[in-house]
């Protein structure tokens, strides 16, 4: 089950998997509405059973003083990176109970550590580790396991959304192909064992 942004890009991709022989559902939703994420993945769950495996991926970042940052971009990155997660969450998890699954929470090095002119970034990937052992907690007796995925930089599109303004060497970043392997590793442990958090970092360190 896919959902993303881009109602294109998701056919193309829903096209490259169907030679696999899976099924693929997909579904178009902006994550910043959020009033759109229910009927979103009530659609999705439609379209077969629940999954064993919840990753939620999407995010953005920004990059500027903290004091100066209008209200409307501090609530759309609230959004984004941590509200849209507890929506999508509270749509799939009960679903997902009766054979039990994992969440993966996709978070940064930032929710650990302080940088300057990523303050807000920070604090919304610090919530969202946050959410994700207090969602592990409540869900346990469900059999529902919930862990993050903690990256360093990856070189992905964020680096080229307006709200982030960064001069760092892209080549010294992790690779998407990285990040996905990793996803891939915590969705394969066995059902009676959690990795509570995997960080994954550039071998140069923080930047």
């Amino acid at each position: 089950m896919l959902t993303a942004r881009s109602g294109d890009q998701l056919e193309d991709l829903r096209t490259a998997l169907s030679p696999s022989g899976c099924s693929v559902a997909a579904e178009a939703v902006d994550l910043t509405d959020p009033a759109a994420i229910a009927p979103a993945m009530s659609n999705l769950l439609s379209q077969g059973d629940a999954p064993s495996v919840l990753v939620n991926n999407a995010g953005a970042a920004y990059t500027g003083d903290l004091l100066a940052m209008t209200l409307e971009r501090w609530q759309w990155l609230l959004q984004l990176n941590l509200t849209s997660v507890v929506q999508v969450c509270a749509a799939v998890v009960p679903a997902m109970r009766a054979q039990g699954g994992l969440v993966i929470n996709v978070s940064s090095h930032a929710a650990h550590n302080a940088f300057p002119q990523w303050g807000a970034y920070s604090v919304t990937k610090a919530a969202l580790v946050r959410f994700t052992r207090c969602l592990a907690e409540e869900e346990r007796c469900h059999g529902v396991r919930a862990c993050t995925l903690t990256l360093g930089a990856v070189n992905s599109s964020l680096w080229d959304a307006e709200t982030v303004q960064s001069d760092f060497d892209r080549r010294a970043m992790l690779s998407i192909d990285q990040a996905a392997q990793a996803l891939l590793h915590l969705a394969e442990q066995p059902t009676n064992q959690v990795i509570e958090d995997l960080t994954l970092m550039p071998a140069i360190g923080a930047f």
